[in-house]
């Protein structure tokens, strides 16, 4: 299904944009940026600018990207960078202002807030998702109770959001982002509030589930560590507007610790590239 998207354009500009989803059929990527197989998230040339003329702010400038089948890839870059902004194109919550988005498949959305419904348990949350999708009512609360086992919260079910810990409440919205069968999982920073040792447990379950579900997983964080940690490739964009600025390949062994040596050392690298950036922006 193609979308036509509304042309917003700068007083210089023209632009046209669409975004689509396509059948399972999707062939071979034709983005030089791309990986070998079948593609998940495509960008062709994606740029996205906020408001007109003198206030026209650009978010991103003709991105290209392409995201395989199965594939965890991390992005990172200084605050600003249109990293979110990206998500939300892939997404389908906004439409680009140029160039064409094109997602194999369906998508979940996670957030650094948990953004669980206070009222309902962490198995009616979860029902949510399923009920949205037309599950029956008895077979949403048997799925809701095996989603939650997925994420090792059986027993928690009853349990209401303020009755658990930050890192539980992830493992709700996690839940939840599971229940809606997506082939794509957009995470906008899902641990960034998280203690250092919730974190590296859900690295391990993330890990774990992604595996399991062959899930393509486009992933936005800060933490360089993290992205080489999580991902089979690194994405770095740009300051504002957001452009891709350097690709890595995270060819180390799994399972991996956020504090091994392959790990630092690639960090390292990658931080040195984000902070030449940085630098030649004038950021502090």
């Amino acid at each position: 299904m193609t979308t036509p998207a509304s042309t917003a354009s700068t007083a210089s500009t023209p632009s046209t944009a669409s975004t689509a989803r396509t059948p399972s059929t999707a062939g071979t990527p034709s983005t030089p940026a791309g990986r070998a197989g079948t593609p998940a998230v495509t960008l062709a040339g994606v740029s996205k600018v906020y408001g007109t003329r003198a206030a026209a702010v650009r978010a991103l400038d003709d991105v290209s990207l392409t995201v395989a089948r199965g594939e965890f890839t991390c992005l990172i870059g200084a605050s600003g960078c249109g990293k979110s902004t990206l998500l939300s194109l892939a997404a389908g919550l906004e439409r680009p202002t140029a160039g064409t988005v094109t997602v194999d498949g369906t998508v979940a959305l996670m957030f650094q807030e948990a953004a669980l419904f206070p009222w309902l348990t962490a198995a009616g949350n979860v029902e949510l998702a399923l009920r949205g999708r037309g599950v029956p009512g008895r077979e949403r609360k048997r799925r809701a109770r095996e989603l939650l086992e997925t994420v090792r919260l059986g027993g928690f079910g009853g349990k209401r959001p303020h009755e658990l810990s930050g890192g539980m409440r992830q493992r709700v919205a996690l839940a939840r982002a599971l229940a809606q069968e997506a082939d794509v999982l957009l995470m906008d920073e899902p641990f960034g509030a998280l203690d250092a040792m919730t974190r590296d447990v859900l690295h391990d379950e993330l890990d774990r589930i992604t595996a399991e579900r062959a899930l393509t997983v486009v992933f936005v964080t800060h933490n360089v560590r993290e992205a080489v940690r999580l991902g089979d490739r690194v994405v770095v964009l740009s300051s504002r507007p957001g452009r891709v600025l350097a690709q890595y390949e995270v060819g180390i062994e799994r399972p991996r610790r956020i504090d091994s040596a392959p790990v630092a050392e690639l960090a390292a690298t990658v931080t040195d590239r984000l902070r030449e950036e940085v630098s030649r922006h004038g950021h502090h």
